[in-house]
């Protein structure tokens, strides 16, 4: 016998959890990357191609073969079951777009600091964005191919993180990796709160 959800009057509907997650760093991190390998939706994406205007107002140093930016936001969404959706807000990059994100940020239940170890110094200002919020955050080392490598521990001094703010390597490109940075996060938030993580 097949069965139904009833949304007959006088029966109770079940309203999901959302929980709101910012996807930051600087620019060419990965955040649109991200967003759309872990998104179980097309992702709405605000990418407009870089003018000439943009390209003397942007620092363009060091990424290559990126003719496109986010404009306002990446927005992606996650299912885990019934009861709780993730949605996930990928920031600009650029610091004339900064603007924005006190509206991004507003509800969010924590952040992931995209960071390119080729330009470290671009995520200062979304790490320095989190500290001064008080909201709860990782670093995700997006693992670009011919880049040079480095440790986690060299990317925690690097930035000068406090030591519970957990740093991983990942490649912003694959599902698996993207899903493994929310979870961590998620981690990090609820032992922050002092209260066990989901099970996922």
């Amino acid at each position: 016998m097949d069965s139904v959800r009833s949304d007959r009057p006088g029966s109770a509907r079940r309203v999901p959890l959302a929980l709101k997650i910012l996807i930051a760093g600087g620019f060419g991190a990965g955040k649109t990357t991200l967003v759309g390998a872990v998104s179980e939706i097309r992702p709405l994406q605000t990418e407009e191609v870089l003018t000439d205007a943009g390209l003397g107002t942007d620092d363009l140093a060091g990424v290559e073969e990126k003719n496109t930016t986010t404009v306002a936001m990446d927005f992606g969404r996650i299912s885990i079951n019934e009861d709780l959706q993730v949605y996930l807000f990928g920031t600009p990059g650029q610091d004339r777009f900064w603007f924005l994100w006190d509206e991004l940020a507003f509800g969010a239940l924590g952040a992931v600091v995209l960071a390119d170890t080729r330009r470290l110094a671009d995520c200062f200002p979304s790490v320095d964005y989190f500290e001064r919020r008080g909201t709860p955050f990782v670093v995700a080392v997006n693992c670009f191919e011919g880049a040079q490598q480095f440790s986690t521990d060299a990317v925690r001094s690097a930035l000068d993180l406090d030591p519970d703010v957990p740093v991983i390597l990942c490649d912003a490109r694959s599902r698996q990796s993207g899903k493994g940075v929310l979870v961590r996060l998620v981690e990090h938030v609820a032992a922050r709160r002092g209260v066990p993580a989901p099970a996922n």
